[in-house]
């Protein structure tokens, strides 16, 4: 048995204490300052409000202040918060974890630079970590179609796991891995950590199409040509990009990819965003009406916009490479209207 220290109490990272304590581990829920009454519900009822689910017994919960507490003896750590709680992980958690322990995170997105690099999660905290620390605490990441709620429910599921030293990661492996939690290790972060931030914005733009066909044709439409030739645009600058970043662009034709957009565009808040917007809605409505929801998707996109930019000025893309993600990024931040441009797809 081993103990698994999870940071973050949201969705995800709560969803990963059933694979653990599945496997007879001890998990020990650590909530961020946002997680709190998360943390005080489920310590007493062991209910997660916002998943409506019931977290596995046996698991021990700690308040953010609680941290280090939650932090001894642990041989593994799950960084379970969202992409906008990472600057709170990199300057809260990272200078208390201690050395040589293993880190596997839940967390999606790219982080642009002035001169249009773009790094991964793991890559960023890496170069978080305190001087006594560097080279002392790897970084790993999970990519894939997993939404919490199913893997809580024990739904079939396959991920990949990626990260710089297959032996820890074949360690994160044998830890989590159950007859319905299914696990490919990758050393391919770049390709996994590419797809898994990039759905997010593609996801949008499938979406659109649901809206779209309830527009033309009303509530009960059936429309599945649009949103067809969208996932297909999507695959193809997916796979352009995750090249672009340095990874295996197959990939984005597999689980980290494709799979976890076909998941995305099935429910939760990118999917809702996709359908306003192809409903007719400006930007500005929508995100009227998703008042208080995080939408990381926006973030990617406008991320990605602003690096591909840069590298066009520099002659290393084609910008026309891209035109899907150049329309979501001129609707959300340029107020431009929902009119997908079919004919500039290639």
């Amino acid at each position: 048995m081993a103990i698994i220290t999870i940071i973050g109490a949201g969705m995800m990272g709560s969803g990963m204490s059933r694979p653990a304590r599945d496997n007879g581990h001890e998990v020990r829920l650590v909530g961020t300052p946002l997680d709190r009454e998360i943390i005080a519900e489920a310590s007493v009822s062991g209910r997660h409000v916002p998943m409506k689910r019931q977290l596995p017994d046996g698991i021990k919960y700690y308040q953010t202040e609680q941290t280090t507490e939650a932090l001894q003896g642990a041989d593994y750590v799950i960084c379970g918060v969202s992409s906008f709680g990472v600057e709170w992980f990199a300057n809260e958690i990272l200078p208390i974890l201690p050395v040589n322990i293993p880190v596997l995170s839940v967390t999606k997105g790219l982080l642009d630079s002035p001169d249009g690099s773009l790094v991964t999660f793991p890559e960023y905290l890496k170069s978080r970590l305190p001087e006594d620390k560097k080279d002392k605490i790897l970084f790993n990441a999970i990519g894939g179609p997993c939404t919490s709620y199913e893997l809580m429910d024990r739904h079939q599921t396959m991920v990949y796991f990626c990260g710089e030293d297959l032996n820890i990661l074949q360690r994160f492996k044998d830890l989590l891995a159950t007859d319905y939690y299914h696990i490919e290790i990758s050393g391919d972060i770049r390709g996994v950590e590419g797809c898994v931030a990039l759905k997010n914005a593609y996801a949008v733009a499938v979406s659109m199409g649901i809206g779209l066909a309830e527009k033309l044709d009303g509530k009960e439409a059936y429309m599945y040509n649009p949103q067809a030739a969208l996932f297909g645009q999507s695959i193809r600058e997916m796979s352009r990009l995750v090249k672009m970043l340095g990874g295996d662009n197959a990939l984005a034709g597999g689980i980290p990819g494709a799979g976890d957009l076909f998941v995305t565009i099935f429910g939760g808040r990118t999917r809702r965003l996709g359908y306003l917007l192809g409903l007719g809605k400006s930007y500005a409505e929508a995100k009227e009406e998703l008042k208080g929801v995080t939408l990381e998707s926006v973030v990617i996109i406008t991320r990605m916009c602003r690096a591909l930019r840069i590298l066009g000025e520099q002659g290393k893309v084609d910008l026309k490479d891209f035109q899907l993600l150049f329309f979501l990024d001129s609707v959300i931040n340029q107020g431009a209207p929902a009119d997908i441009p079919w004919k500039k797809f290639r």
